[in-house]
């Protein structure tokens, strides 16, 4: 009576194909989830904008205004999620300009940091992609 089962050759060959598919499979993945990761920049961008315009319009300034978790503060320094850490600078008391740096699991996006000033220009730093490309426009 002869065995049944699978040969070495046949589990080896099935393990080589799963490792070529997982190879290719892999790296699309992972493309895809730091995408998806971008949306919390550009919410948090767009949220904290809103903020700035309205302390814009309670106190004729931006100068004053903070980024923190504090009560005197404009909007969180981080986004929702945490895959961003948001800064702003101050050209002018009527102008400035918010950025999202990519932080913990989201460093090495190819998008850099996100960029989003006074006027609603929107823009990407230290990018390998085009602006319109990472911000989906």
């Amino acid at each position: 009576m002869r065995a049944r089962g699978f040969t070495l050759i046949e589990v080896l060959i099935v393990c080589v194909i799963v490792g070529v598919l997982a190879a290719i499979a892999l790296p699309s993945y992972l493309s895809s989830i730091q995408k998806s990761r971008r949306s919390d920049a550009k919410s948090a961008l767009v949220g904290a904008a809103g903020q700035m315009e309205r302390y814009f319009t309670e106190r004729g300034t931006y100068a004053t205004a903070s980024l923190g978790s504090g009560p005197a503060n404009v909007a969180p320094s981080t986004s929702l999620n945490g895959y961003y850490n948001l800064t702003f600078a101050v050209k002018t008391t009527t102008t400035y300009t918010l950025n999202a740096a990519p932080a913990g699991a989201q460093v090495g996006d190819p998008c850099g940091t996100f960029t989003y000033d006074y006027q609603g220009n929107k823009n990407v730093t230290a990018a390998s992609k085009p602006a319109t490309e990472c911000w989906g426009q």
